[in-house]
């Protein structure tokens, strides 16, 4: 018998479907595996801002996570907005309760709009709990000073950015750096490891619509590791992907603030 490529998505729902859980498996189905999802918390939220957010109880999400693994099983984690320390507990005794691999953790803390999404205690539980068990972890540049305790905005300080947040605890760190100006995006993959890294450069995208990208590319990567991809390779093809999604959508007109970008830009175009 065929099976899928099974990837899971534990994350916040994102009502306005730009972000979180509704991107990942946007993003999962069009990279070509199986989704399933593990909600952490609901998001009243639109491409303008986070108006509510409504928490899932820890032992709730203890029981997606036994109807998701006990049946069906993952062959990639990826992991998004979980706002308290209890829910970062939980999750990663469910995590180590079924030996779960190829794990993505997205720290996501704030929104682009400046909407705080992580109560100001989670911070140190998910480099606790979550950073030692995660096979690398995908920061943006805003979300990397957080985790450092220092401003991390230059392009000249992302290379010592990366090695202090391996220190943390996850040898490998995908540093985005599309918040910085200029006519490229860059990013850097670091291996604490080999003390390697690899650098992403990609012509900038002059759109609005960049709403979701950091958990479109972090799913991204989840999904290729799901089909068998080194990382290194998930990662560039991940990259490729949310270029083409940001380009695909970049002209969209959808909401009045930050739209998304076009997940399925490589079957459909507007």
């Amino acid at each position: 018998m065929k099976t899928y490529h099974r990837a899971l998505t534990i994350a916040g729902s994102d009502s306005g479907g730009g972000a979180g859980i509704q991107a990942d498996l946007k993003t999962f189905s069009a990279l070509g595996c199986y989704g399933m999802t593990v909600i952490t918390a609901l998001t009243a939220q639109n491409t303008v801002s986070v108006t509510g957010i409504q928490a899932v109880p820890p032992e709730f999400i203890a029981l997606q996570m036994d109807a998701v693994m006990t049946d069906i099983g993952a062959d990639a984690v990826k992991i998004g907005m979980l706002h308290s320390p209890e829910v970062i507990q939980t999750v990663a005794e469910c995590l180590q309760q079924y030996d779960c691999s190829s794990i993505v953790l997205d720290p996501v803390m704030v929104t682009r709009n400046g909407d705080k999404l992580l109560q100001d205690d989670a911070v140190q539980a998910l480099k606790e709990y979550l950073f030692p068990m995660a096979t690398v972890i995908t920061p943006n540049l805003a979300e990397a000073s957080i985790l450092l305790e220092r401003d991390v905005t230059e392009i000249s300080q992302m290379e010592g950015a990366c090695r202090d947040l391996a220190d943390l605890g996850c040898d490998r760190v995908f540093l985005k750096g599309g918040a910085l100006d200029g006519i490229s995006s860059i990013d850097l993959l670091y291996d604490r490891k080999c003390d390697e890294i690899l650098k992403l450069e990609s012509p900038r995208i002059d759109t609005r619509n960049s709403h979701g990208t950091g958990c479109t590319i972090s799913s991204a990567i989840a999904s290729c590791l799901a089909k068998g991809m080194e990382l290194s390779a998930a990662v560039r093809d991940a990259k490729a992907y949310i270029d083409g999604a940001l380009l695909g959508g970049a002209e969209v007109k959808i909401g009045a603030g930050h739209g998304p970008v076009h997940h399925f830009h490589n079957w459909w175009t507007v």
